[in-house]
């Protein structure tokens, strides 16, 4: 059989010298986290040993600290603490956060989640369509702050 229709390769495969991105992090995409997850990350290190040690480290030197802004904006950002509310008066809350914080509150979720992507620069009263328990529902954003 001719090489051409095999995958064969004379050559080693060669390693990239890109450095890996954070998994759930798109490529190329700023490493975002609010300025709590740090400082929490940075406690979690003072603890930590062994390869969570590097981890944290490399995670801490990649990212970039979203701050707090002075005053709620008008949509929803990293950082935003979203309230939600259905048509039969059931609410649910997030809070946006970098993909390398969301572990540490259930109610936190990544800001590339599709929950995260959904939430995203909507704005107080506008209406999202958000899938939880595996259903996607309708909610209208009721509340945002910090």
């Amino acid at each position: 059989m001719s090489k051409a229709f095999t995958k064969e390769d004379d050559t080693p495969l060669e390693r990239s010298t890109r450095t890996r991105t954070t998994p759930g992090l798109p490529p190329g995409a700023p490493n975002y986290m609010t300025a709590d997850g740090a400082k929490r990350l940075r406690a979690e290190l003072a603890n930590a040993d062994g390869e969570r040690v590097a981890e944290i480290e490399r995670v801490l030197a990649s990212v970039t600290i979203v701050e707090r802004p002075v005053e709620t904006p008008e949509a929803v950002v990293i950082g935003a603490k979203v309230q939600l509310r259905d048509a039969d008066g059931n609410t649910a809350s997030f809070r946006i956060v970098g993909v390398d914080e969301a572990h540490f509150d259930p109610d936190w979720v990544s800001w590339t989640s599709p929950i995260g992507r959904s939430l995203l620069g909507t704005e107080l009263g506008e209406r999202v369509m958000i899938e939880t328990d595996g259903n996607p529902r309708k909610f209208t954003i009721v509340r945002i702050d910090f």
